[in-house]
């Protein structure tokens, strides 16, 4: 009993995909992992239209011991729960706040609605160029691990 509770636990804290490993540079791992959608594994998946499954090539960073691994081994990558909830406040959460408010603010000010679309539009290009001039402190806080 107290070994399910354990794998439960661990399932409900971390991400994990099983992976390859692409290939290997001083202190990063690349692993191309297969990201499926969750209807993906359905019985009739091959016949809907909706599931999709993506390959992506992912860098794990700051990997201590690289000697045991080698191109082309299985691994499993993983991530915290919270590494995924802040990607997705900082990659769709923030964005549309941002979105939303100045689509409001806009259309009390102005009673154009096409321009307070191109304001609240262009009110994203600042956030997507913070995001990239802090991408580096992000990619530190955002790490995935190999098991």
């Amino acid at each position: 009993m107290q070994k399910e509770d354990y794998y439960k636990e661990l399932m409900s804290t971390k991400i994990s995909h099983s992976g390859i490993v692409e290939s290997i540079r001083e202190g990063c791992v690349q692993v191309r992992i297969l990201q499926t959608s969750a209807c993906a594994a359905c019985k009739v998946a091959g016949h809907c239209h909706a599931s999709e499954s993506k390959e992506k090539i992912v860098d794990v960073l700051n990997v201590g011991d690289t000697s045991r691994l080698k191109v082309g081994d299985s691994v499993v990558v993983s991530a915290s729960r919270d590494v995924a909830n802040r990607a997705l406040l900082l990659g769709f959460g923030l964005p549309f706040l941002i979105l939303v408010s100045v689509l409001f603010i806009m259309l009390q000010l102005v009673s154009d609605e096409g321009l307070a679309a191109l304001a609240a539009l262009s009110a994203l290009l600042p956030y997507y160029g913070l995001l990239y001039l802090l991408r580096d402190k992000i990619q530190q806080k955002m790490a995935f691990s190999i098991e």
